[in-house]
């Protein structure tokens, strides 16, 4: 944001980047002492709007809008094209705010995949909505966040699915070993807005802020150039979204809490832990039951059910049944993966293969990053072995004759003899690229010099800086033997584990 810009915004006591020499925070973690204090004070006073649209509140939300990039709402207008916009309009558009007369924009519908088949709604704010209603979200979360469970760790700073999953691992290593998985039927589509408006008084008593939000809520939604008015739902994609759908379910997470019940919950996605059964199925028809009258969700009986955790699945983890659970990557995990990655294979037949494998590493590195808690290796040695696999089937089907393949086999070291016999065997494509003949020419080594990123090797990496996965089952071991025999010689998975093949 140039100067002309910063400008242009009211004076605030408020430092900005180059004004002071002092380095602007946003309020919350990290924040200094003051800042969080006067974020908190905005508890109790009926001037929230001021802070919303102060001048360093204003430049941080910018930042972030267009750090965020995302695509223009239904005015048409990128992020880049908001510093002229704003230099001309901002002036106008904060008193607006101020005097309660700002009207937000219709929000545009699109609707993408969805990573467990059919597609899912998203709506886009304009950007110039998505700057105001990240400002609100910045003076909203230190009034809110504090008084959220300790169980709750979705879109909370300083919390996450690892530390989700970590929480739900503990739980059944203490004997909660029947789950309660609650799915909400398109939660962020039925969201009562008079309840949610109810919920945010509680705390908020500016009036203006209030009747913003709800303004928000009630905006219109542009499908095929049309806009339908709202009177339910609040749509992903917004910047408040997340901070909404957190108060909205706080008083489940409430609810759970005074019962006495050990639960995660991340978002929409709930799992509740207890001993038995019967305990599981009372506790699915009560809580089925409060969602219903108290908040007037409605739960998925097609997607909720009963299991236990090595069943089931949350956030893409699972456990094994053991007495000392281990995490690992769920099932539905390694599928959608696969899905993915195949798209990319199916293009590689025209291209070099280091172009390929230049396509794989995003997806690669970052499912290994996501899945650096899990402690099962065969699920990373099997993805390894299928995607060297794909890639030897890219290199024969390239090589098309029989000729070819003999040559290029010599090349790659193999005798000519063998080369022949291999390039002339009339097996599949597949077949021969999980050959050894096409394991001895292309090995690990190769495709690790091409750059492929091997999944078992950046877990272990991961792994080698932070030796808490290892410890926990080692300590655990030792707590059950009582010292009658001597510990493991090795910890779990060492890094001789890693396969070579």
């Amino acid at each position: 944001m140039t100067k002309e810009t910063q400008s242009s915004m009211a004076e605030m006591p408020d430092p900005i980047p180059g004004s002071s020499g002092r380095k602007l925070r946003d309020s919350g973690v990290g924040a200094s002492s003051v800042t969080a204090r006067r974020a908190s004070d905005c508890r109790d006073s009926e001037k929230l709007m001021e802070a919303v649209v102060e001048r360093g509140n204003m430049i941080v939300a910018y930042k972030r809008v267009v750090g965020n990039k995302g695509k223009p709402g239904v005015d048409g207008m990128t992020v880049e094209e908001l510093e002229p916009y704003l230099n001309e309009h901002w002036e106008r558009i904060k008193s607006e705010l101020l005097e309660d007369r700002y009207q937000p924009n219709a929000i545009l519908e699109v609707e993408i995949p969805n990573p467990d088949g059919g597609t899912r709604k998203l709506g886009i704010p304009t950007a110039m909505d998505r700057i105001i209603g990240q400002a609100i979200h910045q003076k909203l979360k230190p009034i809110f966040d504090p008084y959220f469970s300790e169980s709750s760790f979705g879109y909370r700073q300083g919390r996450g699915a690892q530390q989700a999953v970590t929480q739900t691992r503990k739980y059944v290593a203490e004997g909660y070993r029947w789950v309660v998985d609650i799915d909400l039927e398109k939660f962020f589509d039925r969201v009562n807005h008079d309840l949610l408006m109810s919920r945010i008084a509680r705390k908020v008593k500016d009036k203006r802020v209030l009747r913003l939000i709800r303004k928000y809520l009630q905006a219109g939604i542009m499908i095929g150039g049309v806009t339908s008015p709202r009177h339910e739902r609040t749509p992903q994609g917004s910047p408040l979204s997340p901070l909404l759908s957190n108060i909205m379910l706080d008083d489940m997470d409430k609810e759970l809490e005074k019962r006495g019940h050990r639960f995660c919950r991340y978002a929409d996605d709930c799992n509740m832990y207890v001993k038995s059964e019967r305990a599981a199925k009372d506790l699915m028809i009560s809580i089925t039951k409060f969602l219903d009258r108290k908040l007037r969700l409605k739960v998925n009986a097609k997607k909720s059910t009963v299991g236990r955790p090595w069943e089931l699945k949350f956030l893409s983890y699972s456990t094994t049944f053991d007495r000392a659970p281990r995490l690992k990557a769920a099932k539905q995990a390694v599928k959608r993966l696969k899905t993915s990655l195949r798209e990319i294979f199916r293009k590689g037949a025209g291209r070099s293969i280091s172009k390929v494998i230049e396509e794989l590493s995003p997806k690669l590195r970052g499912w290994s990053n996501y899945f650096k808690l899990a402690e099962v290796k065969n699920i990373f040695e099997s993805l390894d072995d299928w995607i060297r696999r794909k890639l030897r089937r890219i290199i024969w089907k390239q090589w098309k004759r029989p000729y070819t393949r003999a040559k290029n086999l010599m090349k790659r070291g193999l005798d000519e003899k063998r080369a022949l016999k291999s390039a002339t065997n009339g097996r599949g494509t597949w077949w021969n690229a999980g050959a050894s003949h096409m394991h001895e020419a292309f090995k690990k080594s190769y495709f690790d010099k091409m750059g492929l990123v091997s999944l078992l090797d950046s877990i272990m990496a991961i792994r080698n800086k932070s030796r808490t996965v290892y410890t926990e089952p080692y300590v655990r071991w030792c707590e059950r033997s009582e010292g009658s025999r001597p510990p493991p010689t090795r910890l779990p998975m060492q890094e001789s584990d890693v396969s070579q093949a």
